[in-house]
């Protein structure tokens, strides 16, 4: 199947594609809610940057078969350093370059149609190689059609590696144990147990509906900067929702995709308060688990544990399928016995003389940046130590 390429560069443009997108990610998704059209334009009006040092300019490729219907979707956008003048770089990267808020990134589209959706990508992107210099690709599979039809414009050079984790889901939750491992059976028991021993008890709350989810949202950022801010935490975790933009972003979605039932926030509370709660999407058969928080006082119970099991079980009694246990590889994930799935970022230079020119300048400014840095930051210290 040859595929045609049509660029969305406007705000308008995305809105016009809504339909067409959300019936796609809803056949292709594979239950990533970083798919979805909802979270790709409500991201844009987040976290677009319009400033004279950093410039986004959307750049959506709509890959279309021959009676005209959306195929797949590869929603770029153009970031240019600085915003303005004859001297500057053009990356183009997918939407959702923020600090970890958007965990997985890349193509939409069927495993039958990557090879042709890639090949038009590249002949487009070759087309238009004088508008960009560089572009950093996401969610690639390097066993897969892409590297091959990529690798017809220029090389691409493999950066980082984002595993991701998938549970399949039993019909019932004592088969489903059943198939875990000694460890994760006797991390369960525990943490149930735990609570029981001291005569404590909990309830499992599952806020859906827009009403329900914003006051849950409230405690969850604060449940997760709590959990960042711990000192006694084994694993240490940054506060992802730390900005504005960024709590923003995540409530104005989750009140969007509640709307369509989309939203679970799951709440392990004990004696009235929410002590732990993670932020679930439920798309077609699966249940992606996404950012979680808690009171540090209550990590001697396993909390988080208990949270994730409960959520686990809601998903069975709703007849899911899969649960994805989200990006990055820790032992919290690993224990339950999910499917590893490996994905790599990767950046290709233009095949145009400007972008090998423009890369190695960044990566040499990029560098005395950070050796300035360094250097302050030593000059620094040695003043205050000199001051003591």
């Amino acid at each position: 199947m040859r595929l045609t390429v049509e660029q969305v560069d406007t705000v308008e443009g995305l809105h016009a594609l809504g339909p067409e997108w959300r019936a796609l990610a809803a056949r292709l998704g594979k239950g990533l809610p970083f798919a979805t059209w909802e979270w790709n334009v409500t991201w844009w009006r987040h976290f677009q940057e319009q400033r004279h040092s950093v410039r986004d300019h959307l750049c959506v490729l709509a890959l279309r078969s021959a009676d005209g219907a959306l195929r797949a979707v590869a929603p770029l956008m153009r970031t240019e350093r600085p915003g303005t003048g004859p001297v500057r770089v053009r990356v183009l990267q997918f939407l959702g370059a923020d600090p970890n808020v958007t965990e997985l990134r890349g193509l939409i589209c069927a495993p039958e149609l990557e090879a042709p959706s890639f090949a038009a990508v590249t002949r487009h992107l070759r087309a238009h190689a004088s508008g960009w210099d560089w572009i950093l690709w996401s969610g690639l599979d390097l066993e897969g059609p892409a590297v091959g039809e990529l690798s017809r414009m220029s090389p691409l050079t493999p950066v980082h590696e984002v595993p991701a984790y998938v549970l399949e889901l039993a019909p019932t939750w004592e088969a489903f144990k059943a198939g875990r491992s000694r460890n994760i059976k006797e991390s369960l028991r525990k943490c149930y147990n735990s609570l029981k021993r001291d005569g404590l008890s909990f309830t499992f709350q599952v806020a859906r509906t827009p009403e329900e989810v914003a006051p849950a949202l409230t405690t969850f950022f604060q449940l997760h900067q709590a959990r960042a801010e711990s000192q006694d935490a084994a694993v240490r975790h940054r506060d992802v929702f730390s900005s504005p933009r960024a709590r923003g972003f995540l409530a104005d979605l989750c009140q969007e995709l509640a709307r369509q039932d989309c939203v679970r926030v799951f709440q392990l509370c004990i004696g009235g308060a929410v002590v732990a709660t993670r932020v679930g999407f439920v798309l077609g058969d699966t249940l992606y688990l996404y950012y979680s928080g808690y009171l540090p006082r209550w990590s001697d119970y396993s909390v988080m544990t208990t949270t994730v099991a409960e959520a686990l079980q809601y998903g069975i009694a709703q007849g899911l399928k899969v649960a994805h246990l989200s990006s990055g590889r820790d032992v919290s994930k690993l224990r339950w016995g999910p499917r590893e799935i490996h994905r790599h970022d990767a950046v290709q230079l233009s095949p145009e003389w400007r972008g090998r020119v423009a890369f190695a300048t960044y990566r040499k400014v990029r560098a005395l940046l950070s050796n300035e840095q360094l250097q302050g930051w030593a000059r620094r210290t040695l003043a205050r130590r000199a001051g003591d």
